[in-house]
């Protein structure tokens, strides 16, 4: 995942999540997707990307098995957000049944049809892909460079987010607001690592503190340190 903004433009890259489909683990699937979307200020896309995710998670549990390595992967070239989800398992292809079929084999493809504006399937020697596009109502964007740092920084205040709010499957998107909570939250955490393995908290804060102002003097001259 990754997020940044450039005069006020946000800027949007791919990220994926490799799990097991498992009932238990749709729900922590669900918060990682809600808080991506918040943080690439698609949260109005939040209702049909979640009903997406858990059709096709559930596809590959009644379809492929239980605890079948899946990848999902999610992107955007901005007028479409793009949802995959690939299973190692090339025989089981998705069927969409007829609106009058009976069967309640491939009801969540019937699903998936019905709220994405477009999906398919592709096969690989090795896999399949199962995807849906959503329209987001942007124009396309052209990436730019970033920070390393910003990345990562990001990626664990995402992941420290969903794990601070594993009990629950209700998840208030990720505002500013939230984003700084869980920023400090992370902090926080990190400080009391520290201490546990016997360094100075308030010495790393101050060095930290020192590195970043050197990076953003840096940045000012057109230079960055990764």
């Amino acid at each position: 995942m990754a997020i940044y903004q450039e005069s006020g433009r946000v800027q949007r890259r791919p990220w994926e999540v490799q799990f097991t489909a498992e009932p238990r683990v749709v729900a922590r699937v669900r918060r990682a997707m809600r808080l991506h979307l918040s943080l690439w200020r698609l949260s109005d896309l939040e209702d049909v990307a979640l009903i997406c995710v858990s059709e096709l998670v559930a596809n590959v549990i009644n379809h492929v098995g239980p605890g079948t390595p899946v990848t999902l992967a999610v992107s955007t070239d901005g007028p479409h957000l793009r949802i995959e989800l690939s299973d190692p398992d090339t025989r089981a292809m998705p069927t969409l049944l007829a609106p009058t079929s009976g069967a309640e084999s491939g009801r969540g493809l019937m699903i998936l049809d019905a709220v994405a504006d477009r999906w398919g399937v592709i096969s690989r020697a090795d896999s399949k892909v199962v995807w849906c596009e959503l329209a987001t109502g942007l124009e396309a964007h052209i990436e730019h460079p970033r920070n390393p740092r910003v990345a990562q920084a990001e990626m664990s205040i995402v992941r420290h987010g969903a794990a601070r709010d594993s009990e629950t499957e209700v998840v208030t998107p990720l505002s500013a607001a939230a984003a700084e909570k869980a920023a400090i939250d992370l902090i926080a955490d990190v400080l009391h690592w520290l201490r546990a393995q016997g360094c100075d908290p308030d010495e790393t804060l101050d060095r930290a503190q020192t590195r970043f102002e050197a990076q953003l003097e840096m940045t000012r001259h057109g230079t960055v340190q990764a």
